[in-house]
């Protein structure tokens, strides 16, 4: 955990048009009960899935 938040998996910033892997992994992630969310990492140039800490699964 950083900064309060899980990172739950990674995806690149360059998928394919019409492609939304981190945003689709995110919504399976809700559906679970989890409230995922897609944040970017500019420095890595890479798509967060992650939770917040009060979310965070142990």
């Amino acid at each position: 955990m950083v900064n309060g938040r899980t990172v739950l998996e990674r995806f690149p910033a360059g998928g394919p048009r019409g492609s939304w892997p981190a945003e689709e992994f995110a919504q399976a992630r809700r559906q679970e009960g989890l409230a995922a969310e897609v944040v970017m990492d500019l420095t890595t140039d890479t798509f967060l899935v992650i939770i917040r800490s009060a979310d965070a699964v142990e």
